[in-house]
């Protein structure tokens, strides 16, 4: 319904919402995706044959700001090991982290955590 002015008045734009929409409706995917989202996420760093293991440590101590004890034994677990588990928290920092990794030229991948 239209209003003197013209325009839709609120009663009428509310009759033209579907009857079975609901605001707290959500789909199984959408619900799925914000788990997902909400959840843990590991962040692991790989070993190669090119980085010497004093520069992943100053790349450790800088992209985490770790102490050089901390950095030295996650660099140690990674050179032995063949990876390491350096960090574990939301998805939006840990996909940072790993493109700061990515930038240093370490090879670094995201898992959801517990997997």
């Amino acid at each position: 319904m239209r209003s003197p002015s013209g325009s839709i008045t609120k009663a009428s734009a509310m009759n033209h919402i579907s009857p079975d929409f609901s605001a707290s409706a959500l789909t199984e995917e959408e619900t799925r995706s914000s788990t997902e989202v909400a959840s843990s996420w590991n962040v692991l760093v790989f070993d190669d044959p090119v980085n010497l293991m004093e520069y992943v440590t100053k790349v450790l101590q800088k992209v985490f700001a770790y102490p050089r004890e901390q950095a030295e034994d996650l660099m140690l677990t990674i050179h032995t090991a063949g990876k390491a588990l350096v960090w574990t928290g939301a998805r939006e920092p840990a996909e940072l982290y790993v493109q700061q990794l990515h930038g240093f030229q370490l090879q670094a991948s995201l898992e959801k955590a517990g997997s």
